[in-house]
């Protein structure tokens, strides 16, 4: 009878305190943020004058700059360190994250190579063995490229028998890369770096040189001044860099401003694609037999997305969307490679197509409502087998060299780890090859799809993953998360910031939103340019979904996103402030009106147009662009903008004007801070220990300013005990 007494004095009392928890909070304290000042910058589009009172924060070089960042942050800092579990979060979060996390294995020349992370090591290691039972050693360490852990590993390339690498690293989060090549056997530096070389892959002709991309270096900023004139070279081993051979690019009147260069498997082709935007590229091919003939154009035109897959001799297999909008495979010879030539060989479905090649086979992957499915096709286009996969979720890796009798794959979902599958190509056998041991109970969660209806009829998937049994009751802390944009497809995924939140209680929602690869071109096109509001009413129903079926309300409800994903955030909480407690943008395109004139952001001109297009086009981007569309007298949702002071993807001037403008006309006392991330850029390859700060930070503004002043897990926890 005590016991059952002190059980319900102790859940009336946990649940008095929570009730506490939301009539004591801090957040209602008014801050002083640093003054802004403002400039009588005016940008005039058809005729129509825009003020840009913080233009002069674009100038990353600047002593003023810097100095602003300095005291935004000091004032973010400052208040995040008064959040009372902000240091247990990040306890959390580092034990969680502490476990070890191994790659897929894959075979160049004598050896197996495979990434590992030890748990808490910033960068991933290459680890590789001669035969199975050997010990692995440590073959390329980046922990060891800088004392902070902010020099990366970008792309690796191994010359065709194995015994050269090629490897690109990134310092401070930049997308500009520096190239080394090594002796694989000895691992000894071979030749001098390359350098300014940015959004490249690394193809090796042979064994004697490689093919690679880049840019003219800026005259201006390097992590901002505009990048337009993308190009292709080889350079020749044993050679200085100055003296590499351009392939392609470089003519003034005709800018491609991504254009890559790729050596087909058995060393016979080139292949040279070319694009002025994110979508769209013309492809040419060269044979290496006839040396004194130049490219051959396959497509001459960006009306499609195409590259080729595979080839056996003059034989090409193409992957395209032409006339093809979920995409397809094609034949063709390479004497006549033009479209009228084109055969079907896997022909387009109502399905997604992504294939691989490996193993004498084709692996056709589909996405079904955003959940993968894989068939299995010879080189005949028969289909072998429609694989077994270990559930519902995600893989990945289906493509090995063409000789391998076995692949490996990786399957996850977003409560479940990734796991790597041995796959045996010729029985269609899966096995279990490594699974994580992690501190969290997959079983104690699920994931669940639904179909919602946006505001103009269009049903749109969503998929929401939580703890099990959880109550619908409206007060569920929860993260809505999204993209919609550059044909980016989002497919489930585990998270292991994710996992923490929902460990607390938390929900995770992620819808498809139009603009996304989902459903293909076609879903694509209907969130870009004209059409880019359906993007944001996607969302907006998505929330609204979530309130009305009670999973959570706009007291508890968080939006979050980075890059694209960013300006979803920032439209959407300037077009609805009202339906959420929590904004998140990170990394985000916020200024539409000039974000076409930083590094290489005139190629994203397919999905957004520019405002120089014409003055439809003007208007339309004026009437959302986040940060043209702050208006004074408006309470805003409690804010934490993030960025890389590095970006040169999108450049943190974006982020900065975005802040500027919210803390000089919100309304009310919900915070407005920007978190600038210092020596980092636009997330990959961000060290282990700033990810995990800045995730600690991010969740506890978050459910401190939906009220929390303890983890809602440790409110649970009591009521339990």
């Amino acid at each position: 009878m005590k016991k059952t007494l002190f059980i319900l004095f102790l859940t009336a009392f946990v649940i008095g305190c929570k009730k506490e928890i939301k009539d004591t909070t801090k957040t209602n304290t008014i801050l002083n943020y640093p003054e802004t000042k403002k400039v009588d910058t005016v940008n005039t589009y058809f005729g129509t004058e825009i003020k840009d009172p913080y233009r002069w924060l674009e100038d990353d070089r600047s002593e003023d700059t810097g100095k602003w960042v300095a005291e935004q942050n000091k004032v973010t800092f400052g208040y995040l360190d008064s959040i009372p579990f902000r240091d247990q979060l990040k306890k959390r979060l580092s034990d969680v994250w502490n476990y070890e996390k191994v790659g897929a294995p894959f075979k160049e020349g004598e050896y197996t190579y495979f990434y590992k992370n030890d748990g808490l090591q910033n960068q991933y290691v290459i680890y590789r063995f001669k035969k199975e039972g050997d010990e692995p050693e440590v073959f390329l360490d980046p922990n060891t490229f800088s004392k902070d852990g902010t020099t990366s590993l970008g792309g690796i390339s191994f010359s065709k028998n194995g015994k050269l690498l090629a490897y690109s690293i990134s310092e401070g989060g930049s997308d500009w890369r520096k190239v080394i090549v090594k002796n694989a056997e000895t691992k000894e530096i071979v030749e001098d770096t390359l350098v300014d070389i940015k959004f490249s892959g690394i193809s090796w002709k042979g064994n004697e040189g490689f093919y690679y991309s880049s840019y003219d270096k800026p005259k201006g900023s390097e992590l901002s001044a505009k990048t337009d004139q993308h190009k292709v070279y080889y350079h020749k081993l044993g050679t200085l860099q100055k003296d590499d051979k351009l392939i392609y690019g470089g003519i003034p009147e005709e800018k491609h401003r991504y254009v890559n260069g790729y050596v087909t498997e058995d060393d016979k082709y080139l292949i040279i694609s070319a694009s002025t935007s994110t979508s769209g590229n013309k492809l040419f091919i060269k044979d290496f037999s006839k040396p004194d003939k130049g490219l051959v154009t396959i497509l001459d035109h960006t009306d499609s997305d195409t590259y080729v897959i595979e080839n056996v001799n003059s034989k090409l297999y193409l992957v395209t969307n032409l006339h093809a909008p979920n995409q397809k495979i094609v034949t063709v010879d390479a004497s006549k490679p033009t479209p009228e030539h084109w055969v079907d060989f896997i022909p387009e479905t109502e399905n997604v197509l992504s294939p691989g090649i490996g193993g004498g086979y084709f692996f056709a992957e589909y996405m079904v409502d955003a959940v993968s499915k894989v068939l299995q096709y010879d080189y005949e286009g028969k289909q072998i087998r429609d694989i077994k996969l270990p559930g519902v979720g995600s893989v990945s890796g289906f493509g090995t060299k063409k000789e391998n009798k076995e692949l490996y794959y990786s399957f996850t979902n977003y409560k479940t780890p990734r796991s790597i599958y041995k796959y045996t190509i010729g029985t269609g056998v899966s096995e279990l090859y490594r699974k994580p041991k992690i501190d969290f109970n997959s079983d104690d969660y699920e994931s669940k799809q639904v179909f919602y209806t946006s505001k103009d009829g269009t049903k749109v998937p969503m998929i929401i993953t939580h703890k099990k049994g959880i109550e619908l009751n409206g007060k569920n802390p929860t993260v809505l998360y999204g993209y919609g944009g550059f044909d980016v497809s989002l497919t489930p995924a585990f998270s292991i910031a994710n996992a923490i939140w929902m460990e607390q209680g938390g929900i995770y929602a992620v819808p498809n939103l139009r603009g996304g690869g989902e459903y293909g071109k076609k879903w694509h096109v209907a969130g870009t340019k004209m059409q880019k509001q359906n993007v944001f009413n996607d969302f907006i129903a998505a929330a609204e979904y979530l309130i009305e079926n009670k999973y959570t309300s706009s007291e508890y409800l968080a939006i979050r996103g980075g890059s694209n994903g960013g300006l979803l955030v920032g439209a959407t909480m300037t077009q609805r402030p009202d339906l959420m407690k929590v904004a998140l943008p990170a990394v985000g395109v916020l200024d539409m009106l000039r974000y076409h004139t930083f590094t290489a952001g005139a190629g994203w001109a397919y999905d957004y147009g520019t405002a120089e297009d014409d003055q439809q086009m003007f208007e339309y981007l004026k009437g959302y662009s986040p940060v043209h569309n702050v208006k004074k007298g408006v309470q805003y949702p409690a804010t934490l903008v993030t960025t890389g002071d590095h970006d040169d993807r999108v450049v943190p001037a974006h982020s900065f004007k975005f802040a500027a403008e919210l803390q000089s006309k919100q309304t009310g006392t919900n915070p407005t801070l920007i978190r600038i991330e210092t020596n980092a850029g636009h997330g990959a390859g961000t060290p282990v220990t700033k990810i995990i700060e800045q995730y600690a930070d991010i969740f506890s503004f978050t459910l401190y300013n939906m009220g929390y002043e303890v983890l809602p897990e440790k409110v649970i926890d009591k009521v339990k005990g």
